[in-house]
């Protein structure tokens, strides 16, 4: 689903500064600027995309949006058309003009893909010209199948400027999390997944998770060491309740490589989501150090 380019090419300074500082060289950089045809089938057949962008104070956040099959379609190969918003109350919503980053994930397979874009919004639908789309790897993926959709009857929006206590349940026992980023080229959305408790609150501004050894080009982490703004997401699988956090994240080297998002507001929509999972298999994923949250 890719094509690599020769070392260096592709990536921006803080990709490879950080590259550099874990010791990593010759990491090609895999991507391409149009959907295959398979990627385009795998779009067409999803739920749910990610997207990740900037509000209107300049604030980074990760949104998901929901639909039947169908809902995402590729027009031509080098655009995405969307027929969805975000969530009511979504940090996102009027917002998805301008870079996005986007990420689609199917847990059930554990298959993903990424893409990142410019893109438009009007009468309902996203457009994305998109720019770099690539595939990952199933690493740290939990397992999981859609078991309904409902129709969600989310709560007023509840924001803060910290982590309150139900904020905390929710991080406590995520396995999944969805990370948007900006960097010099655009915006970025990945994947992070855990063993629950692999996002730990330290106290109601701070939460710090592990970055696990993945595709060692370090799209995020290079974006963090350029930019530093980071949303976090997550989704209760069991009754659609979503978080979102937005703040300013660095890279903690002395701690086995992990990172510090420093919290600057926090969006909790009760019950929003309209899809309901059912677990599957945990992933194979490295287990919590000592001093972690269980």
């Amino acid at each position: 689903m890719t094509t690599c380019k020769l070392e260096g090419m592709g990536y921006h300074a803080g990709e490879l500064a950080v590259q550099r500082r874990a010791g990593v060289t010759g990491v090609p950089f895999g991507a391409e600027t149009e959907l295959p045809e398979v990627a385009r089938d795998f779009l067409e057949e999803q739920l749910w995309l990610v997207l990740g962008a900037e509000d209107a104070e300049g604030r980074v956040w990760a949104s998901v949006l929901y639909g039947w099959p169908g809902f995402i379609s590729s027009p031509e190969p080098h655009s995405l058309v969307i027929a969805s918003e975000p969530l009511p109350g979504d940090p996102l919503t009027g917002a998805l003009d301008g870079p996005v980053g986007g990420l689609a994930i199917e847990p059930s397979t554990r298959r993903r893909l990424r893409l990142n874009g410019r893109a438009t919004s009007a009468d309902g639908e996203v457009t994305i010209a998109l720019e770099q789309v690539y595939g990952n790897c199933p690493k740290y993926i939990t397992a999981r199948d859609v078991e309904a959709v409902v129709e969600a009857t989310p709560a007023p929006p509840a924001a803060s400027g910290a982590i309150d206590a139900r904020a905390r349940q929710l991080l406590a026992a995520a396995d999944t999390a969805f990370v948007a980023t900006r960097g010099p080229d655009g915006l970025d959305v990945s994947h992070r997944g855990g063993r629950p408790g692999f996002l730990q609150v330290r106290d109601e501004r701070t939460i710090v998770w592990p970055d696990y050894p993945g595709n060692r080009m370090f799209n995020t982490l290079g974006n963090l060491a350029a930019d530093g703004r980071l949303g976090l997401t997550v989704v209760d699988p069991e009754d659609g309740t979503t978080l979102y956090v937005t703040g300013r994240a660095s890279i903690l080297w002395d701690e086995a490589r992990a990172v510090e998002l420093r919290v600057d507001a926090v969006v909790r929509l009760d019950r929003a989501a309209p899809l309901r999972w059912r677990f599957e298999r945990a992933a194979r994923n490295p287990p919590l150090e000592t001093g972690q949250a269980a």
